[in-house]
């Protein structure tokens, strides 16, 4: 059995934290993955995996093997795409990580037709509400909104969001509609973990800038958790327009200071180099800016309802 067949197959085990999720992922039986894991941990002379009744966890070997295999196995991918890009095709295993709202409403759908037309291509997503670092962690494509965070990779502008503050109707009833940004800090902001406001929001009307102060009164890294929050009638968020746009108009939701625009929210796409060619990261890039694209466009009068994820 090759080496790098064998990595595979430990950080998949990894991954997925089960021998039998793993047997599953590389349609192979679990005693066969249990097999290479055991030879690698021969050829290495260390013990790489802890077994307990709830699955498995990487010794300290293990994490350092785990950490080295990730390297190893983009780099191999990343040769096999050069090569394949000199022909044109698009084939080998693509790792990306995408953030959970952009995942689940754009990225995911469309991950799924680039893979129906390239039957060689095998698409590894992750949802991660974190900054990863595709050097480091062995990404081919990241996809982040917000802020890039700390990484050794090469990060490149691909398209922006509008974004909309909003509660619920009873809420604002409560608590009172603030008519100016200064009267936003009466209410309480719900706040995922990346979007920092550093205390206030810059509210734009007419071309002119306003400082609108936040009282943060709740932070998750859940974006469900947080659309539950907002639901329950805890405070208000803010979320990309198309997300929560068919609850506006059912009046499921209401705009918070609707008089002002809300920062916009900037996309980015981060990869371990510009020097290297990658059909498959190419593409995906270019099938994500269309997509977000069409967002800007006007909606038809009818359109299928959204899952609302804050941003």
């Amino acid at each position: 059995m090759d080496k790098l067949t064998l990595l595979e197959t430990f950080t998949i085990a990894l991954d997925e934290g089960s021998l039998n999720r793993a047997a599953q992922r590389r349609g192979i039986t679990q005693s066969a993955v249990s097999q290479q894991i055991k030879q690698l941990e021969a050829q290495i002379g260390q013990q790489l995996l802890h077994r307990t009744a709830k699955g498995i966890h990487a010794t300290r070997a293990g994490d350092l093997v785990y950490s080295h295999a990730q390297s190893l196995l983009s780099g191999y991918n990343r040769m096999t795409a050069e090569v394949d890009a000199l022909e044109g095709s698009v084939s080998g295993t693509f790792r990306i990580s995408v953030n959970s709202f952009l995942g689940r409403s754009v990225i995911g759908p469309m991950l799924l037709d680039l893979n129906r037309e390239h039957p060689d291509l095998n698409v590894v997503m992750r949802l991660e509400d974190r900054l990863v670092d595709v050097v480091r962690e062995g990404y081919d494509l990241a996809i982040r909104t917000g802020q890039l965070g700390d990484t050794d990779g090469f990060g490149r502008k691909i398209s922006t969001l509008e974004t909309v503050l909003f509660a619920t109707p009873d809420y604002l009833d409560r608590e009172t509609r603030p008519q100016t940004p200064e009267e936003l800090k009466r209410l309480k902001f719900i706040q995922h973990h990346e979007d920092q406001t550093r205390g206030f929001f810059p509210l734009r009307r007419g071309g002119q800038e306003y400082p609108a102060p936040v009282q943060v009164g709740f932070t998750a890294d859940d974006p469900d958790l947080i659309m539950r929050a907002v639901s329950s009638g805890s405070g208000y968020t803010r979320a990309p327009r198309f997300m929560v746009e068919e609850q506006l108009a059912s009046g499921e939701y209401e705009q918070v200071l609707p008089g002002y625009e809300a920062p916009l929210k900037d996309v980015f796409a981060v990869y371990p180099s510009r020097r290297t060619p990658d059909r498959r990261r190419d593409l995906t890039i270019e099938h994500t800016m269309a997509r977000l694209e069409a967002l800007h466009r006007p909606p038809p009068a009818e359109t299928q309802a959204a899952t609302a994820i804050t941003a």
